[in-house]
């Protein structure tokens, strides 16, 4: 049997990081880097964002993310930043985005009815490329939903949610030491590939507590724009460069640029000219596609000799889990793939996943988010079989209720 193991050949963070908090601002404080304490996975995220430089936060209070935001309130005006609340989650992303123009680093975060707002401003900053980051505690839906219970519905939203064709980073954490590294790589993304990346969370994983550490800050990995050093009559907002990150010169540093959220060249000045429209929109795919080996992180937990796999993401995850480490004490040879990174899809990996077992088991809290993914990936094999497992009530999917569907397919 084999171990679990996280896979993403350029991972931004050393895997000793731990993670650490309490409730009370200063105690953590003081306890930060030396003691394991308890910490929720909103908090997690807060001194994630605080620890990779984020200086700027305008959010609007919804639950289950608040926490997010309380935290910042209190923490960034120490630290030289900013915190804005804002009237709604349409002058956040708003905010966020100027505020990233104008060289900081830019955080916000909500729930599902907030995160529907937002995507015209996400595809705004996916166009404008200005690096972004937008965490989703997610809930249950549609609309108002039940705003204190877990759901898994706005997976898709997180990829297709604007319109136009638009490049997709979407992190997905399952444990609240996750939540900080996550938050923490959301960022450094952010920065590098020069776009909104999103950060997803559950609710029940943004108000659970976990014994974790925060790292020493020596060994976090803080990746920041490069700045330009070409003379300003030389700088073109808008190069196309395959090497990340790229320069990104900030308004206010004395380079001439342009922002819109229409077509635009390289100047960023708007156009309709085919042939720059198709530059512009090439561009947006290939830092996605060009970088799937950096992007894309993975877990691989028992599936060396698995021939049963369940595919499942956050924290349906661990129940998952539970259910393989129960099925192994069974006898039954089932192992876990978790995407770490929810978009871009991790295509290659799944594919190896389907070649080297007979049945996937997909348990989610949605109707069908990710099976619909692996569906797309099976297509064209009539050997494959798919389970699902799906629950929209608010409770999550018992480690039991993954077993028994392993039992019967055995």
């Amino acid at each position: 049997m084999s171990n679990s193991e996280t896979i993403n050949p350029n991972t931004t963070m050393n895997n000793e990081s731990k993670t650490s908090s309490t409730t009370k601002v200063e105690e953590l404080q003081n306890l930060k880097g030396r003691k394991t304490v308890l910490m929720q996975g909103n908090e997690a995220v807060a001194y994630g964002a605080l620890d990779a430089g984020c200086n700027f936060f305008a959010g609007y209070p919804i639950t289950p993310s608040t926490e997010i935001a309380e935290i910042l309130a209190a923490e960034l005006p120490k630290r030289g930043g900013v915190f804005i609340q804002m009237e709604d989650e349409l002058g956040s992303i708003c905010a966020v985005i100027g505020a990233s123009l104008a060289g900081a680093k830019a955080l916000t975060a909500t729930s599902g009815p907030g995160f529907s707002l937002m995507q015209e401003g996400i595809g705004f900053a996916r166009s404008a490329e200005t690096p972004c980051v937008v965490v989703d505690v997610q809930r249950v839906g549609p609309s108002t939903g039940m705003p204190t219970s877990c759901a898994q519905g706005d997976i898709q939203q997180s990829r297709w949610g604007t319109h136009g064709d638009s490049p997709a980073i979407v992190l997905y954490p399952d444990s609240v030491k996750e939540s900080y590294e996550l938050t923490i790589r959301a960022i450094n993304l952010s920065e590098k590939y020069r776009t909104c990346v999103i950060l997803l969370l559950d609710e029940v994983l943004g108000h659970m507590r976990e014994a974790v550490r925060l790292p020493d800050l020596s060994n976090v990995r803080v990746i920041s724009r490069v700045k330009p050093t070409v003379p300003p009559h030389w700088y073109k907002h808008y190069e196309n460069n395959e090497k990340y990150p790229i320069p990104l010169a900030s308004f206010g540093e004395g380079y001439r640029f342009h922002v819109t959220g229409l077509t635009h060249d390289s100047l960023g000045f708007p156009t309709n000219k085919p042939n720059e429209a198709a530059e512009m929109m090439a561009r947006l795919k290939k830092k996605i596609t060009y970088n799937i080996r950096d992007l894309v992180q993975i877990e691989s937990f028992q599936m060396d000799d698995a021939k049963i796999a369940v595919f499942a993401a956050g924290i349906t995850a661990r129940s998952a889990k539970a259910a393989v480490v129960m099925a192994r004490k069974e006898g039954i040879p089932a192992g876990l793939l978790r995407p770490l990174t929810i978009w871009p899809f991790p295509d290659d990996a799944v594919r190896k996943m389907l070649r080297d077992v007979d049945i996937v088991i997909v348990p989610e809290l949605n109707q069908g988010q990710l099976i619909r993914e692996i569906e797309r990936l099976v297509k064209d094999r009539s050997d494959s079989k798919l389970i699902k497992i799906q629950r929209v009530d608010s409770k999550l999917i018992p480690p039991q209720d993954i077993l028994q569907k392993i039992k019967e397919v055995i």
